[in-house]
């Protein structure tokens, strides 16, 4: 068995099938991994992948033309989940897409379609709660600050939500599980900076609270409930409790 070591995300991925297919080893003996977070194995060769933009450029391109725009957005959603093997289920995929075509997305009885498709919408699913769930503050220094904490790496797929939404604002939001950050500026440019610690983040940001208005959500929110009407399970359903820390009306 052969197991290539590829970079955190989809490009480094995408470089990892490039490579696999140019080695011409059987893809039945090939692995793909992330090198940050693969299990050694006995009896097993490795080879890293380096990160090339031509191609992963040349794979996205073969993606798209064979398959089609929605199974590349899939596997891109697929490359932000969590699970370590999601560069094997990617390789997989992409192999059964070459050869079966635009119909790739229906086989869901392929357990590497049926795979992507759970990670595409899981994927999304969280996404989708942290663009409803997401809680800015304004800091004395005028910019507006929001901290997540997501299983999957959805930084990018909220950013660019609020990239939309807030084109004019000065913003950051801070994924502080995956140590990465998301910068807005008011001319409508944005950047995500990946090994961005905690400690470094809260010196940014100073000391004291410069927004009023968080106080005054708190007090909303809390004026507002029906004690009697209270419902912890509905709550649990509709509002995870693993988000519920980075939310101004918990803390």
């Amino acid at each position: 068995m052969t197991v290539f070591l590829c970079k955190n995300g989809f490009d480094g991925i995408l470089c990892g099938v490039y490579d696999v297919y140019a080695s011409r080893l059987p893809l039945s003996e090939c692995r793909l991994e992330m090198e940050k977070e693969y299990e050694p194995l006995l009896f097993t060769q490795y080879r890293e992948v380096p990160l090339e933009a031509w191609k992963a450029k040349r794979v996205a391109e073969k993606i798209k033309n064979f398959m089609s725009e929605e199974a590349y957005t899939y596997l891109y959603r697929a490359s932000l989940h969590k699970s370590p093997d999601r560069g094997n289920w990617i390789l997989k995929f992409i192999s059964l897409g070459l050869a079966s075509g635009r119909k790739v997305l229906g086989m869901l009885q392929n357990p590497a379609v049926y795979e992507i498709f759970q990670m595409n919408r899981y994927v999304g699913n969280e996404a989708h709660f942290l663009v409803e769930f997401l809680r800015f503050e304004r800091l004395k220094s005028g910019i507006c600050y929001g901290k997540v904490g997501p299983e999957n790496q959805v930084l990018e797929l909220v950013a660019i939500h609020f990239a939309d939404r807030f084109p004019d604002m000065n913003w950051m939001i801070y994924d502080e599980k995956h140590k990465t950050a998301a910068f807005h500026a008011d001319t409508g440019h944005w950047v995500i900076r990946e090994n961005v610690e905690n400690e470094a983040v809260e010196a940014w940001k100073g000391e004291g609270n410069g927004d009023v208005y968080v106080d005054m959500w708190k007090t909303f929110f809390h004026t507002i409930a029906i004690e009697e009407r209270t419902n912890p399970r509905c709550q649990r359903t509709m509002l995870p409790l693993r988000y519920r820390k980075y939310m101004t009306e918990f803390q």
